[in-house]
């Protein structure tokens, strides 16, 4: 699962959580949660509901910040 594959499926709150932390490298069960949802798969999770994410996600989120920051 990656996230730029469901990027738009997201709701704008979460893409915004994402924005907002892009140096984020473990996802919150919460937005685990959500990201599940719109995929329509389990991530991968650990004790405590947590997703460790891909450096490709890593880097396409860093990428979507910077987008947001020249805009």
């Amino acid at each position: 699962m990656h996230i730029k594959d469901h990027w738009d499926q997201l709701d704008p709150a979460t893409r915004k959580w994402f924005i907002d932390n892009p140096g984020c490298q473990i996802l919150p069960r919460t937005i685990t949660a959500v990201v599940s949802k719109a995929a329509g798969e389990d991530l991968a999770s650990g004790q405590h509901g947590e997703t460790v994410i891909s450096q490709e996600d890593h880097e396409f989120i860093r990428s979507k910040a910077i987008e947001v920051s020249n805009a």
